[in-house]
């Protein structure tokens, strides 16, 4: 059993002791705190909104949450099955204080978490997170007296919400999509991307949906994670049916994978990319990505005029680099989009209204559209430590070597070379540092990974 306690929220297995997975006394007493922390942040009576993927444990945590807000005397707005990018909208919809997003993203079946939003519907800040697990920590929270218990209110209208509010997207064409007629597969894990796919591509004019595995019940039918090694079926289905393109999205929806019409892997790495090349051309600006991202972002962004800014692992970074520097477009290389003039969250239904609008509007197929794209290849490795291995020592020690190369340490360490690079960084969860690197060719990047590698067990 793993309990997983983060400044991102709370995410564990189901069964077993409490304390030792995700219990429900874990459960109440993470949901309290949150509940707490947003009292303390906010004058009078709170409202939050809960939402939920279809995880068979989904039901019954989202009932013990929802009773601890009350507890609480916090107001809620149940969403029931809604994507995590459903419920950020929610939020800022409802006016409300706050939300919380039952979801283990893309981890496998018996994994649940709790995700915590504060009340512009974007993820906890590291200093807001910590707070709420120093709360948990000390059962600082106080239940209200009969009277003044919560109320539960049920809304199951936002997917419908969501989908009109990308169709309202200035840079989704909707009659663009129409007119070309696509022919898509998608495959949406059997959890709530079953619900919002079908219904946000009807509403894009696009008649042809072949559906895999869209009943949202929780019973992922491979490992949910959107990488190239999970999609073999809908890649052979897209061959077979003569599909233009397929969707690949993961049990939350917040990170969405293409497959182009041969059935070859559009990348996730490239979602982000096209998607960025196709509002550049109309709207010059900059663009964010985090750090193990690809290189082509920078690539296509130069291309238009732009300025490309990288930002540390983790949405809440890229956000806040994206703030920073008023980036009309971001994300990150796991096909995540972040559009901000939808909102600060990474959303697979944005990605896909803005992906139909650049492809129809190209005339191109969409293996075509992707070998316009720089190519870029990446490595991913990892090294398992022992205990009372010295990992910042490491890490200097590398970046002394490589002093005269472009170094970047605000997560990690990243080392930039002319036409590839590699980043180094320790693990929070596990003792192990992964070695990330990308080049123009497979070869050449785990080239660099292994020379990396050496140079780490040379130390060790």
């Amino acid at each position: 059993m793993t309990l997983i306690k983060s400044i991102s929220g709370i995410r564990g297995t189901i069964g077993g002791q409490a304390g030792e997975g995700l219990s429900p006394l874990d459960v109440v007493k993470f949901s309290a705190a949150y509940g707490q922390w947003a009292k303390q942040r906010h004058a009078g009576k709170i409202k939050v909104v809960v939402g939920r993927d279809a995880r068979i444990s989904g039901e019954m945590v989202n009932r013990l949450v929802i009773g601890s807000l009350q507890g609480l005397g916090i107001d809620v707005v149940n969403i029931g099955l809604a994507t995590t990018p459903t419920t950020e909208l929610a939020v800022t919809n409802e006016k409300a204080q706050g939300g919380i997003i039952l979801t283990a993203s893309h981890n496998p079946k018996q994994w649940n978490a709790l995700k915590l939003l504060n009340e512009r519907g974007e993820f906890l800040t590291a200093a807001d997170g910590a707070e709420v697990l120093k709360i948990a920590e000390d059962e600082s929270f106080v239940f209200a007296e009969v009277d003044d218990l919560g109320q539960v209110s049920e809304n199951d209208t936002y997917t419908d919400y969501h989908v009109q509010h990308v169709l309202d997207l200035e840079m989704v064409d909707v009659e663009a999509i129409k007119n070309a007629n696509f022919t898509v597969a998608i495959d949406c894990v059997n959890s709530v991307g079953g619900v919002a796919l079908p219904a946000l591509l009807k509403a894009l004019g696009v008649d042809n949906v072949i559906e895999l595995y869209c009943e949202p019940n929780g019973h992922f039918p491979h490992n949910p994670e959107p990488l190239p090694e999970n999609l073999t079926e809908i890649s052979k289905v897209i061959k077979e049916k003569k599909a233009d393109l397929g969707f690949v999205v993961d049990p939350d929806v917040d990170r969405l994978a293409i497959v182009n019409e041969d059935g070859s892997m559009f990348g996730e790495e490239y979602t982000l990319v096209a998607v960025a090349d196709y509002l550049l051309q109309h709207k010059k600006g900059n663009t964010v990505s985090n750090l193990s991202s690809s290189r082509a972002l920078a690539d296509v962004t130069n291309g238009h005029g732009g300025s490309y800014q990288p930002a540390a692992v983790g949405e809440v970074n890229v956000v806040a680099k994206m703030k920073e520097t008023n980036a009309v477009i971001g994300g990150e290389g796991n096909g995540g989009v972040i559009y901000p003039e939808s909102h600060y969250g990474r959303d697979a239904l944005v990605g896909i209204g803005l992906f139909l609008t650049h492809l129809a509007k190209s005339g191109k197929k969409c293996s075509e559209l992707r070998a316009q794209y720089p190519e870029y290849y990446i490595s991913k490795n990892k090294i398992e430590l022992t205990p009372g291995i010295d990992v910042d020592g490491i890490l200097k020690s590398i970046e002394e070597k490589y002093q005269d190369e472009n170094i970047n340490t605000i997560d990690g360490l990243k080392i930039d070379f002319p036409e590839k690079w590699v980043q180094l960084r320790k693990s929070n969860t596990e003792p192990i540092i992964r070695i990330y690197a990308e080049g123009k060719s497979m070869d050449a990047a785990d080239e660099l990974a292994q020379t990396i590698i050496n140079d780490i067990k040379s130390l060790l």
